[in-house]
């Protein structure tokens, strides 16, 4: 009779000590509800003089968040925002430059936009020969 005590008394111990922990004060509200279906799309666009980004520091950097809507510092977002998504997410497909007159001049302009569209990763360097350029074929998204 004196085993059983003794067994029930260090049971009862343990299961205090393992599960009184667990157990914690009850929540004052129920976990928040998500804030958007919608898949992240969030990048950090980046412009510099040069062919490269790899031989080129960044001259000025902006964020663009677009889901589930348009913030960040960049000056336009919400048109930004969706460009990219009549693109699909696609920089190539922005546009091709329409009424707009450049100079021949040469002084490359590299373009970098990083991080998240749609749920999916996106890492994308484009050099465009000049300001002009990059400015028409990026409309919104690559005017900051």
């Amino acid at each position: 009779m004196r085993k059983t005590a003794r067994w029930a008394a260090t049971l009862g111990l343990t299961a205090t000590a393992v599960c009184g922990p667990l157990a914690g004060a009850a929540p004052a509200s129920p976990d928040p509800a998500p804030a958007s279906l919608h898949a992240p799309s969030a990048l950090v666009l980046t412009v510099g003089h040069g062919e490269s980004a790899a031989t080129t520091a960044p001259v000025r950097a902006v964020t663009l968040a677009c889901a589930p809507g348009p913030s960040g510092n960049h000056p336009d977002a919400a048109r930004a925002c969706a460009e990219l998504r009549g693109a699909g997410g696609d920089v190539d497909a922005l546009g091709d430059g329409g009424a707009a007159f450049c100079t021949q001049q040469y002084a490359p302009v590299v373009v970098t936009l990083d991080g998240v569209w749609e749920g999916r990763r996106v890492s994308v360097e484009r050099t465009f020969p000049n300001d002009c350029v990059k400015d028409a074929r990026g409309a919104g998204v690559l005017a900051f």
